[in-house]
């Protein structure tokens, strides 16, 4: 008997899946049993690490390990992954000066007005 081979980034989906289909945060081994325990717990464990590392699950402590949900805000999403790569970065001035740049007019404006309501607040 052979097994069929994830596509890339299927588990990642099935993952995603599993995790929203959930009322509340998950352990890695709530997931294994939810996907079939025919996947390494470990395997289970790196996956979820990644969608952490990419902002596409938040994890708090749980025992002595942690429970992921499913980030359901796309804009949460690209906003971790902006300031993510921000971070690594070590001349932010020339990041940000870059990105100002490349904006449209109105997104440019958008900003600015997001800055000063920022401030106001």
């Amino acid at each position: 008997m052979t097994l069929a081979r994830r596509g890339h980034g299927d588990l990642e989906q099935e993952i995603l899946a599993a995790l929203a289909s959930s009322d509340g945060p998950m352990t890695a081994g709530q997931v294994r049993e939810r996907l079939g325990e025919a996947l390494a717990y470990n395997t289970i464990t790196t996956v979820l690490s990644r969608l952490h590392r990419k902002g596409r699950v938040t994890r708090t402590p749980v025992g002595r390990g942690f429970g992921y949900q499913v980030v359901r805000d796309p804009a949460q999403v690209t906003a971790f992954q902006m300031r993510r790569l921000l971070d690594a970065d070590t001349d932010r001035g020339a990041v940000l000066t870059r990105f100002v740049g490349s904006l449209s007019p109105e997104d440019e404006e958008l900003l600015t007005q997001l800055l000063r309501s920022t401030d106001q607040e």
